[in-house]
């Protein structure tokens, strides 16, 4: 043990030197006052500025760069940005005189700012921006809260009020995209950002603590899937699964754990309605305790057709976004079916079940208030073999078109493997939105292995993906209760 002492020893001190904070103890890196210890940027200098205590970022672009170099190190800052808002904190970056800076990451700043319809910015607070986004935001505009970025070797992980939202490792010689070979970890100092004459965010209470030399961490998913992802992020695609549930032993930590290891987003969704866990608005508020602080949107399943008569309006109105599918249904004979339980499905006929499912569909989605129709097409499963045969174009295109009509998004599901590319080219051709989902039923969520392959073989962009709406455009809001639909 004798051994090892004076090269650690030594190791800390160099560490320590290098970085002019001592390694393990919190140092303040801003005064409050003034910009001493930082460098502007040549470019549009008078975006940054010092008010009140706080750095201002607004105006045209422009960057503030600390004066250190880190390599391991915890990076504190109290944060409040507004409503257009479009920041960020670069990290193991260089100086720069113009232009965004080129080595590095950028840690996302942007808690509700959509960007335009030809450049939406869908990437939110706490996102490794192009190589693991985050979609749902946990802070709110106007408010203060603060952001902790600690990087160890190959590791980067983000925390918002101490949640942890983000985590990225890195493996060795990632794929980049050309002019994007420096976006990685390596060393080097921190940089604030102004982004625009819209954007106004301030930074106070700026810290760091150095760390450790340290061993680097093997990432636990393949090089394949890491470039798979980086390259969806890159190209601004929303890679979510709006649809999972906690059930077969899935647990709120078993998911967010999942979602950092996979950079998969996810939506968790009760099962709400007659005969299902959350029965009323009592159980509704209830379930959105439990997961109000969870890095992951909240969505709602609405189960059968009396859904709409078992819940407010205001309570609906809390979740992200609301899906129902057309599972349960009480059919012409005054027969309730729950096609996916066969003991709960009567097929007489089995044109007539398609032409009365197809017509029930139209009713649900003309009428009902929800964003996503989910497990879309699926049949019993004794019609499931001629799936095929039996969904005719002329029963897609009524399908699509009720869809189309009333802007609800079609969800492509892994676990149904429904629609088929036939179906999902023809609502995209209809400007059809689309949402990936798994509909779990164990803790497997697995990798959305249908969704990508349907989002490779039909071509779909990131601005043919559902995004859940702000609360004055959610369906609940716009559209209200019906009082006249039946079964």
């Amino acid at each position: 043990m004798r051994k090892l002492f004076f090269p650690v020893l030594i190791l800390i001190v160099f560490t320590a030197c290098q970085n002019k904070v001592p390694v393990g103890e919190w140092q303040t890196i801003f005064d409050g006052e003034t910009l001493d210890g930082w460098k502007k940027a040549t470019e549009n200098p008078e975006s940054i500025s010092v008010e009140d205590g706080m750095i201002k970022c607004a105006g045209e672009r422009s960057h503030l760069f600390y004066e250190g170099d880190f390599k391991n190190f915890e990076f504190e800052a109290e944060i409040k940005a507004q409503e257009h808002s479009n920041s960020g904190i670069f990290i193991h970056t260089e100086y720069q005189e113009k232009g965004w800076p080129a080595k590095g990451y950028e840690i996302q700043v942007n808690n509700s700012y959509r960007g335009s319809v030809e450049y939406p910015e869908r990437r939110k607070t706490g996102s490794v921006y192009n190589i693991r986004n985050v979609y749902y935001p946990l802070a709110d505009d106007n408010e203060w809260f603060t952001m902790r970025i600690k990087v160890v070797e190959n590791m980067v992980e983000v925390f918002v009020n101490d949640v942890k939202v983000n985590e990225y490792i890195e493996p060795e010689n990632p794929w980049r995209w050309e002019g994007g070979e420096s976006v990685k970890l390596s060393e080097g100092t921190f940089a604030l950002q102004a982004h625009d004459p819209n954007s106004t965010t301030y930074f106070r209470n700026i810290r760091v603590k150095a760390l450790p030399e340290s061993e680097p961490v093997s990432p636990e998913v393949d090089k394949e899937w890491d470039t798979k992802v980086t390259k969806l992020m890159y190209a601004g695609f929303p890679l979510v699964d709006y649809h999972v549930h906690l059930k077969g032993g899935l647990t709120l930590d078993d998911l967010v754990d999942n979602s950092q290891r996979l950079g998969i987003n996810y939506g968790v969704a009760p099962n709400c309605g007659l005969y299902f866990p959350v029965t009323d608005d009592e159980s509704l508020y209830a379930y959105m305790e439990e997961v109000k602080d969870s890095p992951t949107y909240k969505g709602m399943q609405a189960e059968g057709r009396e859904w709409i008569t078992l819940f407010s309006r205001e309570a609906v109105a809390k979740f992200d976004y609301v899906f129902t599918d057309a599972m349960t249904f009480t059919d012409k004979k005054g027969r309730r079916n729950r096609i996916w339980i066969p003991q709960e499905v009567w097929v007489d006929d089995k044109q007539q079940f398609m032409d009365d499912l197809v017509e029930k569909i139209e009713s649900i989605f003309s009428q009902e208030p929800v964003d996503i129709y989910v497990n879309p097409t699926v049949l019993p499963g004794e019609l499931m073999p001629e799936y095929e045969k039996l969904w005719t174009k002329e029963r897609m295109e009524r399908v699509v078109k009720v869809l189309a009509d009333n802007g609800i998004a079609l969800e492509i599901n892994a676990r149904y493997k429904t629609p088929n590319a036939e179906m999902i080219k023809m609502a995209k051709e209809a400007g059809v939105k689309f949402a990936f989902g798994t509909n779990n039923v164990t803790k497997n969520l697995g990798q959305l292995e249908y969704c990508l392959e349907m989002l490779e073989e039909c071509k779909l962009t990131p601005n043919d993906m559902f995004e859940p709406k702000p609360d004055a455009e959610k369906p609940v809001n716009v559209k209200g209760f019906p009082d006249n639909i039946t079964g």
